[in-house]
């Protein structure tokens, strides 16, 4: 049996099936894409979905703010 059968020319969704949306970003952490992006994929043009894909690895820094650590977390606590 030949992989060919499920190939697409279309460009593929970036999803990874971990799907949770972060709270301050409001991307999912999975795929970086926005709910939008997301709920819309579907209808997009190849060069649409092109475009946010390349824009992907750029937010996955949005991911990454730091928002005090442990200090902050003492800091909350004690005052």
């Amino acid at each position: 049996m030949s992989d060919e059968i499920w190939k697409r020319d279309e460009v593929q969704s970036p999803c990874i099936n971990i799907c949770v949306v972060h709270p301050d970003a409001r991307i999912c952490t999975g795929c970086l894409r926005s709910m939008d992006e997301i709920s819309t994929w579907s209808r997009m043009t190849d060069a649409e979905r092109r475009a946010i894909v390349a824009a992907l690895p750029n937010r996955e820094a949005l991911l990454k703010k730091r928002r005090g650590g442990r200090a902050a977390k003492l800091a909350r606590r004690s005052g």
